[in-house]
């Protein structure tokens, strides 16, 4: 019993949250709606990706040029109101979500698409490293036509790079449900986390060395 407990107890001290018990599979009303255009509000724009646990993609899109912030939440699902506890049982159809607050005249929606895409394995299905279940799984989100194109585009530039499909799934964007307080900028406030040592700060240390012309100064 010792032998099986010491390794399962590591597993979830370096996973984001509990694995869901279900695969999701997108409710068609989900994937076959018309999107949501989003306003810009002070003259900066939203955009919407999840690529597994929240904390790690918040921390990516916040080092990057021209993103006021990134904003811990739940996108992709059928359900109102969900929350940690619930988007984990893998019945909400939603998944961990980033909004990204951005200046359109500082950086582009295509090069946040190339962050996304950039910043995972686009290859892994439902999930993303150590985070198994359906609510790490990867979607990326478009508000009008133009940004569906811009979308496309980027995965097939990106689909030559690797001998498996792309994983991500391309969703109208519908609404974005924030997450609870103590998600938000997890990884500035929670730096002696396991996760975070083992998992986040290794991703966002893998994505700065490839993307260092995009960064903030305060982030290299």
């Amino acid at each position: 019993m010792k032998r099986f407990f010491l390794p399962t107890f590591i597993f979830l001290l370096i996973s984001c949250g509990n694995n869901a018990q279900e695969k999701t599979v997108t409710k068609p009303e989900i994937a076959n709606a018309e999107p949501v255009e989003v306003p810009a509000e002070n003259g900066y724009e939203k955009a919407y990706f999840a690529s597994g646990c929240f904390w790690c993609v918040e921390a990516v899109y916040e080092s990057v040029e021209g993103v006021k912030e990134a904003v811990s939440g739940y996108a992709g699902g059928h359900t109102k109101n969900p929350t940690y506890e619930s988007s984990n049982t893998g019945r909400t159809g939603h998944a961990e979500a980033v909004e990204v607050i951005y200046d359109p005249e500082v950086v582009s929606f295509k090069t946040l698409v190339e962050v996304y895409f950039g910043s995972q394995d686009p290859t892994q299905v439902n999930g993303q490293g150590p985070d198994i279940g359906s609510q790490y799984r990867s979607l990326i989100f478009f508000q009008n036509k133009e940004q569906k194109e811009i979308i496309n585009e980027v995965k097939a530039e990106v689909a030559k790079d690797y001998k498996e499909p792309i994983a991500a799934e391309i969703l109208p964007f519908q609404k974005f449900w924030v997450a609870e307080d103590y998600h938000q900028n997890y990884e500035k406030n929670n730096p002696n986390n396991p996760y975070i040592q083992k998992v986040s700060i290794p991703r966002l240390n893998r994505f700065k060395e490839k993307f260092p012309e995009i960064l903030k100064e305060d982030s290299h």
